[in-house]
């Protein structure tokens, strides 16, 4: 346990200066690289609470698309239906409603393991990005909901590109730490024995049902963070932004950067994020890219980029090609790894 603490301070000491880093330089950015920037946060939050579930708890799920909807959706709908609404208003309704659907989940789902966990959780992700699209005096259906302002943060302005950078960058720090704090907690530890050997942790008087409801809750509550952040920077929210595919590049984000290391998903969403815009701009169906990536993902870095660089400079600090020791990450990956 100390040994992967330690390896878990100095990932996030060096994430942090890199962070740090991007947080510097991106105001120097035009608007478009700013707004990528942004969403790469964005989509960070929603990386590290599905990392909760999926690299923590082992838990792999297609339903994080859910959470980000009903999050989205609320934001848009107070913003467009109550006046004057305050910002934390925004992020209380967000992270609320999240933890609601996600209570309630998390009774049918974490009854089911493996496979079927990962079906009912499409099935969820399903369901709700039907309700966006056929509930039309609510979510506007599919003309969704435009926001023609969005409030203020403690009386500044935050519509323009830099001051909305800046205040995602906020958030995107406090969940980080907060989520570090619960991974670094005997809650946490517990989360990782539960993946590791449940039947072990049964045997030692721990309610594993109960932590997995609990991950699960926690994982859907932040990730509703995401969706209101998403519906504040794009002014707009559809069906378009909720489908399947969300709940799909959330995932794929977690498995590419790493799984069980919250560093690893925050590099994961930039990687993507990048693929999406940049890709995107040369091949029109870049979906194929994407899935071409989660391919050579699972068959060469199966702990994600961030243990496979751990791994060769594992390998090199030792003097060997093979024979050293696996970086934790690289551990936990292969248990957790969909």
């Amino acid at each position: 346990m100390g040994s992967s603490s330690f390896i878990e301070r100095r990932r996030m000491k060096y994430a942090l200066v890199v962070l740090a880093a991007v947080a510097i330089g991106t105001p120097f950015l035009d608007d478009y690289y700013q707004t990528i920037v942004t969403r790469s946060f964005i989509f960070a939050i929603m990386a590290i609470s599905l990392d909760i579930l999926m690299g923590y708890t082992g838990l792999s799920s297609l339903g994080h698309g859910s959470y980000f909807a009903f999050g989205a959706y609320s934001a848009a709908i107070l913003v467009t239906k109550v006046p004057g609404v305050s910002i934390f208003t925004l992020l209380g309704a967000a992270m609320g409603l999240s933890c609601l659907l996600a209570s309630f989940l998390g009774l049918l789902a974490i009854r089911a393991v493996g496979v079927y966990f990962l079906m009912i959780t499409l099935s969820f992700s399903m369901v709700v990005w039907g309700l966006a699209y056929r509930w039309h005096t609510l979510t506007g259906g599919d003309n969704g909901i435009a926001l023609h302002s969005i409030p203020t943060f403690l009386g500044m302005p935050i519509g323009e590109s830099t001051p909305f950078f800046f205040f995602t960058f906020g958030v995107f720090l406090c969940v980080l730490g907060v989520l570090y704090i619960l991974v670094q907690s005997p809650f946490g530890k517990s989360l990782i024995g539960i993946r590791e050997r449940e039947a072990r942790m049964k045997m030692l008087g721990y309610n594993t049902w109960l932590h997995k409801y609990l991950a699960f809750v926690i994982s859907g509550t932040f990730a509703g963070i995401s969706g209101m952040l998403w519906t504040l920077q794009n002014r707009f929210v559809g069906p378009t932004d909720v489908e399947l595919v969300t709940s799909v590049e959330a995932l794929l984000m977690v498995a590419l950067g790493g799984p069980s290391t919250l560093v690893g998903p925050i590099f994961g969403a930039f990687i993507i994020t990048f693929l999406r815009y940049w890709v995107s701009l040369y091949v029109e169906r870049w979906y194929i890219i994407l899935g071409a990536t989660y391919i050579v993902t699972v068959l060469y870095a199966r702990e994600g980029v961030l243990g496979k660089f751990e791994a060769i400079m594992a390998r090199r600090k030792a003097g060997t090609t093979g024979t050293s020791a696996l970086p934790q990450s690289q551990k936990q990956a292969r248990e957790s790894h969909t």
